[in-house]
């Protein structure tokens, strides 16, 4: 693989013509070559021992529409998760003021929804505002958006919009059937048209092969401007949910998922996202390795395990990271 590392200074400008074909050859490339070039182009673009803490909070939890095959918080599956209502501002803020406490600087918020309905927007609004007031960068995913909701929702102070595409095209019926990748698509599109910054990535691990993680990741790398920010998410698998018994996924496997998405998008701040709980100090040592530079803390992603603060801060300790400050006023 000469090519690969032939020229890092080419890699490490962003462009947003990629082919498959380079995909599968990057991606696909020997384990070592791969993860060399990922790190040099990481070290291009941004401090190779510096990770972001991010914070996700569940605002509304479960009784979505949507039948996403991995989601435990979909109404078409019996997996014994309560839906609630939205939660109140003040209980939302202090889950942010103790997020920020413990190092967070972004804090996410998601709602079980299929999108955002008119009548939730100006609480949705007020939690946006309050977050960004105690100056840490704000996060949603709420669903699909409608005209004009990417404006109010910058207007309130919002960073980041997530929405994730979840695997490649030629896969995606298999995940789900009640929205389209256009649908996504057009969503993110809304996204990128009022200023705000993109957050997408997708989920590995669901039963897909290989195709369909390169896929995604050409997909993401195509956008132009390429996303702020990509979250690659190992599948937590929870019973009763229809993707539940895929077969795990090989850990060099997902670390190469990382490294090619470091290469293909070398501005892109990629987000080691769920299925932490599960991964090992050194796989998780080797995401780094590979340009992984976001990570989330918290007990929780949602409704799904996440390793504790303590198990964290040893993590950073061991390895030499530094958590990424609050962003400049």
């Amino acid at each position: 693989m000469t090519d690969l590392l032939a020229d890092i200074d080419r890699l490490s400008i962003p462009r947003s013509d990629w082919t498959r074909e380079e995909a599968a050859t990057v991606y696909r490339a020997p384990f070592s070559d791969l993860i060399f070039a990922a790190q040099s182009v990481h070290r291009r673009g941004h401090k190779p021992n510096e990770v972001q803490k991010s914070q996700l909070l569940s605002i509304k939890t479960g009784g979505c529409a949507e039948n996403c095959g991995y989601c435990n918080q979909s109404a078409h599956f019996d997996t014994g998760l309560k839906a609630s209502k939205l939660m109140a501002l003040d209980d939302v803020l202090s889950a942010a003021k103790s997020a920020k406490d413990g190092g967070a600087t972004r804090f996410c918020m998601g709602a079980a929804w299929r999108e955002l309905k008119p009548r939730d927007e100006a609480a949705v609004c007020d939690m946006i505002s309050g977050v960004k007031a105690m100056g840490m960068e704000t996060c949603v995913t709420l669903g699909m958006l409608g005209d004009g909701q990417a404006d109010t929702l910058r207007e309130a102070g919002l960073d980041y919009y997530n929405h994730n595409l979840d695997t490649a095209p030629e896969d995606y019926g298999r995940v789900i059937s009640t929205r389209t990748y256009q649908d996504r698509l057009d969503t993110l599109g809304r996204v990128r048209e009022a200023g705000l910054n993109v957050c997408t990535g997708g989920i590995l691990g669901m039963g897909e092969d290989q195709s369909a993680r390169i896929g995604l990741l050409t997909e993401l790398a195509l956008m132009d401007p390429q996303p702020e920010s990509v979250p690659i998410n190992q599948l937590v698998a929870v019973e009763n949910t229809p993707l539940s018994g895929s077969k795990p996924l090989d850990g060099v496997e997902f670390v190469r998922a990382i490294a090619a998405a470091r290469i293909m998008m070398p501005n892109t701040e990629v987000r080691l996202s769920a299925g932490r709980e599960e991964m090992s100090l050194e796989m998780q040592a080797l995401c780094f390795l590979a340009g992984a530079n976001s990570i989330f803390v918290g007990e929780e992603l949602l409704t799904t395990p996440n390793p504790a603060e303590h198990e964290d801060a040893q993590m950073f300790e061991t390895l030499g990271i530094e958590p990424a400050p609050l962003p400049a006023e």
